[in-house]
């Protein structure tokens, strides 16, 4: 499997009118799979990394609902930087991807949206590890 099937573009519809902007995310629509976890980073800046791991099960929605960050994706052959610069723009991230997100504006608010409870023993948290178990 090719790095562009581990994780895709989403682009979520703008139900507002005339009073603002709306938008509408549910789990099993939009989102790939049933949510089961919400969190958000905020108060990070530009020189901050967050992520630096994989999840053996854990899948990924992210959507940057204020400012912008960006997101690499690694699967232990390519990388892709996706920045997250709008509202309605996410990034579906598959179980055993690494990811590293960065480069925060300061007003950014990055909401993740995950399948799975947090279980740390799901993480793996050094990339030589990660290489291994995808036996490279």
């Amino acid at each position: 499997m090719n790095i562009e099937e581990r994780y895709k573009i989403l682009s979520f519809p703008d139900l507002g009118d005339e009073r603002g902007n709306l938008v509408v995310v549910e789990g099993g629509i939009q989102i790939p799979f049933d949510i089961k976890r919400i969190f958000y980073i905020y108060g990070s800046d530009d020189t901050v990394v967050r992520g630096q791991h994989a999840n053996l099960r854990s899948e990924f929605v992210l959507i940057n609902v204020a400012g912008t960050s960006k997101v690499k994706v690694d699967d232990g052959k390519e990388t892709r930087v996706i920045e997250l610069n709008q509202p309605r723009m996410g990034v579906y991230l598959s179980k055993m991807l690494w990811k590293e997100m960065y480069d925060f504006s300061a007003d950014s608010v990055l909401l993740v949206l995950s399948n799975e409870h947090y279980d740390a023993g799901e993480y793996v948290r050094e990339y030589d590890e990660y290489l291994r178990l995808l036996g490279h």
